[in-house]
């Protein structure tokens, strides 16, 4: 039996890709958030010495990484960012392949989100792309409620919602209810089962 339909899930800064995926995980895929798994990584041993060789013990506080202390590293320095996205990519690469090799027999759709689809190597990897797009007021309404404040900061390692749109296989707009976008990816599940 083939294995699941392998999809990668973007969009802009509080487009809606978590509410997305949790929908997703509704109508029967399996579902990870790359986010997570950066996570988990960043709580291993492994990681946390590494971070430590390289920026020193500030890095690490009561025995876990401080990721206020790394996102100001990171932030501040185009160069350590680099770093240690070459140091996580990898690994993250390598958790989403053993997650998709555990799914249970008989799993149809597996979804990955990937907040850097386009902007990092990972996009060959899926059978097929979704990106998540909505208006920027709506975006600026969310980020807002979550305290994020405004998106440009933070949006400014990403492509644009345009060009994430235009390499997606698939682009789902989130211009209106939970209930529109439950009803825009029922309607696109089928596809997105016979995308392997």
């Amino acid at each position: 039996m083939p294995g699941p339909s392998l999809i990668g899930l973007t969009g802009g800064i509080a487009a809606g890709k978590s509410e997305a995926l949790r929908i997703l995980a509704e109508l029967g895929a399996a579902t990870v958030s790359t986010d997570g798994l950066v996570h988990e990584l960043l709580g291993t041993a492994e990681v946390r010495e590494l971070l430590a060789d390289r920026w020193g013990p500030e890095v690490v506080r009561d025995g876990e990484v401080d990721r206020a202390a790394v996102a100001a590293i990171v932030f501040e320095r185009r160069e350590e960012l680099h770093w240690l996205e070459s140091l996580l990519h990898p690994l993250v690469r390598e958790r989403v392949r053993e997650w998709t090799e555990q799914l249970p027999p008989g799993t149809r759709v597996a979804v990955v989100e990937v907040p850097l689809l386009f902007e990092g190597d990972m996009a060959p990897t899926f059978d097929a792309t979704i990106t998540i797009v909505a208006a920027d007021h709506h975006r600026m309404e969310r980020a807002a409620a979550r305290g994020h404040g405004s998106l440009e900061g933070r949006d400014g390692r990403q492509l644009t919602q345009e060009e994430k749109a235009a390499r997606a296989t698939y682009v789902v707009e989130n211009h209106g209810s939970v209930a529109e976008l439950e009803e825009e990816l029922a309607h696109l599940f089928p596809a997105l089962v016979d995308a392997r």
